[in-house]
């Protein structure tokens, strides 16, 4: 092995491997058992972000653990055609020739996007590979591929056919910009300043007028009522009569509502049911007309008197509040804040809009996916989240599933002249079951699907259905999803509707819904806040100027550039350096507890980076003492084991079965820390200096050298399949050097089988006299620490107060005792009064003692002590100071205070540890 760990030298080298040997692919079970994930698609417009690079982590995890526990595994790898966001993409590139869609007409244009997927649409595929993920890349899926297209459509159809797919005029989310509805995942809802305008609406009968407020003057022209709630004694008087509506001259009544709020405003609501989510619901409770005065556009239609007809939304805005104001109906305006919709790809204001729009029913769809989850055919972990989807499931609205764009799943449904509608396969189909005649012309819909509605056929349609493939009957249904709890409504409920309906399965038998990735303060990565990390930096590293370049580019504002620019230089002056892949997945299984929001710190990564080094030079360690030499593979061989070997065999068994505990139970910041601590504290630094004395004796025998060899190769090979599932880089490279000295054969450690633990191998005895052991040398190391004795300096120590078993245990492990703590000589005291000064450490009741004369200038260390103090002083006096500062306390981020308090705490309880050490120092 190479001196030093560079994690460049072998990713590239090993996943290229990996793949070209199809070692991803579902291997033969041995276990009996099948084990399958489906990936959630990520969007074929998609580059690797930090909320992608957390959940490949996680289920390559899972999927590489199932492959070497023998489950026939299969994760399923694919993309979603994102249907806006990849017609964005492509509009863009033909505004930039001076050409629309229109241009090339809808054949020409979905031609376009199809050619920009082979070209750039593998990016984030691309990207998972750097990430080491191991799906089966031969099955890879595309949502718009003929297969999954088929399922689409076959649904759709059985769906129309059984009356749960409807066409109907409802509200709905409708971008201005891309003139399509949205869903409200698509929707992102910011606070925002804006106004809140009073405006008077005069009584029809002349007895004076009622004052509502509005967010939205515009919209008036639709008004249908005006609401009050009905133990309002404000206006009960007034319920039943009318009102003459501003500018339009339209009577409409007043009604009365429980919805309507009387400390709002004046307690009065302007009602306009085709412009508002809560309006449209009462509109329909009091059978209120349904009037849409907007066009596609956000502009005011022929439906509004025709000065405002043609004027965008805030144009009109202006002039109707203008118009009021001079007809003195304005009774004042305040400025308010209020929630602003805005589409995720446009960011243009969402308004609500009264289309034709095509509809899933799915309150029958509704029940079964509720039972699955009561009756425990669907877990949630955590459970709790099983709340949030009951809630969402028993408050169902039907679902809109079309979308007024080119790219996608075109609705299978073709009209005559006459407008009749008849839903098919195909045209053929529709032509044959409805018996239409030749020369009847057929339109195919306009509209595609929402990109929802084929993702929720995933787990099934990615397996052949509707053919009863064999990869359908053994992997469906699939084990568990893997995703984040805000689309626990959008994909997960839907998920388990339709494929409960289409295939008579749940979709998966678990649902382990992780937190978001955040910042180290906690706050949400994004590119306006300039936080977003990007994973591939992480692993490669990047240069400052390239990172400021990263952060900046595309920036609307010069001055957020600026800021942003300036946080990132403070932030990172010397770039980003490269962690490895490794040492990026280990950060994230250690982050992955049951938390909502996941705070990244590049620290940690750094930590994990350093732990890979650990391993790395322990191998190395390892390979140089037992390379050439007898590891005890020859069973006719003689091997005695140390007091260090069982030990160390015995706490192997506990991690392993930890670990297959945390995985199962999902806790993988458990297993993470688990094997984090075994391998660096455990093996690393105590084991591999316990097996010295041995290896490095000449009394030792052949036999004690050959049981501490074959420990050392063992444990280790153990130690990397272990880790592999989390860290399969550098697990993989070890391992092919480490494996035939432990008898190990394969051709990768991919594929060989999990540790699990062996209760035989438990040895408490052992284990119990290996800590007494630990105990005394950490005595002598602390005593060697706190009064500054050279790391290097043969000691003499005296033991008093000794039970009969630590004597036994001192007789039986001497050597590791003079060894490790640097010992000269070791002396039994019968009375501790006869011991000079000394310097004092507790080993239960034992004590150890370290005479201090000539081992240290008293006056010299009480003087740098002194010193020391004093710095130390000073610094909880200044942060004390900061803390006491109510400016400091009430403006900074609550994180930065947190963190001023810790360092208060640190330094105290250092300056407390010098003072104990100079009282000591002081008596000698």
């Amino acid at each position: 092995m190479e001196k030093h760990f560079d994690p460049k030298s072998i990713e590239t080298k090993w996943y290229q491997t990996w793949e070209k040997s199809g070692y991803f692919k579902p291997q033969t079970s041995t276990s009996g058992d099948n084990y399958s994930i489906m990936i959630p698609p990520p969007n074929v417009t998609g580059s690797l972000h930090m909320g992608h690079a957390f959940q490949d982590t996680i289920m390559d995890t899972l999927i590489r653990y199932h492959r070497m526990k023998g489950d026939e595994t299969l994760w399923q790898p694919g993309t979603d055609h994102a249907g806006i966001a990849t017609q964005m993409v492509v509009e863009r590139q033909l505004a930039a020739q001076g050409l629309s869609r229109h241009d090339l007409g809808r054949d020409a244009f979905t031609q376009k996007i199809w050619e920009w997927k082979a070209e750039s649409g593998g990016t984030i595929t691309q990207q998972l590979r750097r990430l080491g993920a191991s799906p089966d890349w031969s099955r890879e899926r595309f949502t718009m591929d003929d297969g999954l297209s088929g399922a689409v459509k076959e649904v759709f159809v059985q769906l129309y056919n059984e009356g749960l797919i409807y066409r109907g005029k409802r509200l709905v989310n409708w971008d201005p910009v891309l003139h399509t509805a949205v869903s409200d995942l698509e929707v992102l809802s910011e606070e925002e300043m804006g106004s809140l305008w009073h405006m008077r609406y005069p009584l029809t009968d002349g007895s004076g007028h009622l004052v509502v407020a509005t967010t939205r003057p515009e919209t008036m022209f639709g008004d249908q009522a005006v609401a009050v709630h009905p133990d309002d004694e404000r206006y009960q008087a007034l319920i039943g009569k009318t009102i003459t509506l501003p500018l339009v001259g339209r009577e409409i009544p007043i009604i009365a509502d429980d919805y309507v709020e009387m400390e709002f405003g004046t307690g009065c609501v302007k009602i306009t049911p085709a412009h508002d989510f809560n309006d449209y619901e009462m509109g329909k409770r009091h059978n209120l007309p349904m009037l849409n005065v907007m066009t596609v556009d956000a502009a005011m239609n022929d439906e509004v008197p025709e000065k405002y007809q043609g004027l965008d939304r805030y144009d009109a805005r202006k002039q109707v509040v203008a118009d009021l104001e001079a007809a003195g109906l304005m009774e004042k305006i305040e400025p308010h804040k209020l929630m602003v919709p805005r589409g995720d790809r446009s960011h243009a204001v969402i308004e609500p809009f009264l289309t034709d729009q095509w509809y899933v029913a799915v309150q029958e769809l509704a029940k079964p996916a509720i039972d699955a989850v009561k009756n425990g055919d669907i877990e949630f972990v955590p459970k709790n989240w099983e709340n949030t989807y009951f809630e969402w499931m028993n408050n169902l609205q039907d679902w809109c599933i079309s979308r007024q764009i080119w790219w996608g799943h075109r609705i299978p449904a073709w009209y005559d002249d006459n407008g009749q509608v008849y839903v098919a396969r195909s045209e053929q189909e529709a032509r044959e079951k409805y018996q239409i005649a030749d020369d009847t012309t057929l339109h195919q819909d306009d509209d595609v699907l929402d990109t929802w509605f084929s993702s929720a056929l995933w787990t099934f349609s990615t397996l052949g259905w509707p053919a009863k493939t064999p990869e359908l009957e053994k992997f469906h249904p699939t084990s568990v999803l893997v995703t984040g709890f805000d689309i626990i409504f959008f994909w997960v409920a839907r998920m388990i509707m339709m494929t409960l309906k289409f295939t008579g399965q749940v979709p998966f038998k678990q649902v382990y819904v992780h937190g978001l990735v955040r910042d180290g303060e906690g706050q949400k990565m994004s590119k306006s806040k300039g936080n977003v990390l990007d994973p591939i930096d992480l692993i490669d590293g990047i240069d400052l100027e390239s990172l400021v370049a990263k952060r900046t580019t595309g920036m609307m504002q010069p001055e957020k550039a600026a800021k942003i620019e300036k946080a990132t230089r403070k932030q990172f002056a010397d770039g980003i350096e490269s962690y490895g892949t490794d040492a990026l997945r280990f950060t994230f299984a250690s982050l992955a507890s049951t938390g909502r929001d996941i705070r990244f710190d590049l620290n940690r990564c750094e930590g994990y980076r350093n732990f890979c080094n650990k391993l790395w030079n322990a191998t190395r360690y390892v390979l140089m003492n037992t390379e050439g030499q007898d590891t005890g593979l020859d069973d006719t061989q003689e091997i005695e084991l140390s007091l260090a070997d069982k030990w160390i065999v015995s706490k192997l068994q506990k991690v392993e079965a930890d670990v297959a505990k945390n995985f199962t139970q999902y806790r993988f910041d458990l297993a993470a820390s688990t094997l984090y601590e075994f391998t660096w504290n455990e093996y690393c630094d105590w084991y591999l200096e316990l097996s010295k004395p041995i290896i490095n004796s000449d009394s030792a025998t052949d036999a004690q050298k050959r049981g501490t060899r074959r420990t050392l190769v063992r444990v280790l090979e153990t130690i990397l399949r272990l880790l592999h599932p989390i860290t399969p880089y550098i697990t993989e490279e070890a391992w092919q050097t480490v494996a035939p000295l432990a008898g190990k054969e394969g051709d990768t450690i991919m594929l060989q089988p999990y540790p699990t633990s062996n209760e035989a191998l438990e040895d408490e005895l052992s284990e119990k006299e290996l800590e007494w052991v630990k105990h005394v040398i950490m005595g002598v190391r602390k005593i060697r620490s706190e009064m500054d004795i050279a790391p290097g300096k043969k000691l003499s120590i005296l033991l008093s107060n000794l039970s009969d078993q630590d004597k036994n245990w001192l007789n039986r492990n001497k050597v590791f005792l003079q060894t490790l703590a640097k010992l000269e000589d070791i002396t039994l005291l019968d009375n501790e009064d006869e011991a000079p000064e000394s310097a004092v450490a507790l080993v239960g009741e034992m004590k150890i003692l370290i005479p201090m004369a000539g081992l240290i200038d008293k006056d010299a260390e009480m003087a740098r002590l002194d010193k020391e103090i004093s710095r130390l002083e000073g610094e909880v006096k200044r942060f004390n100071g900061k803390l006491s500062n109510e400016s400091f306390v009430s403006k900074a981020p609550a994180a930065v205070v947190e963190k001023e308090k810790q360092k208060l705490q640190d330094t105290e309880i250092a300056l407390k540890n010098l003072k104990d050490q100079y009282a000591k120092i002081s008596q000698i």
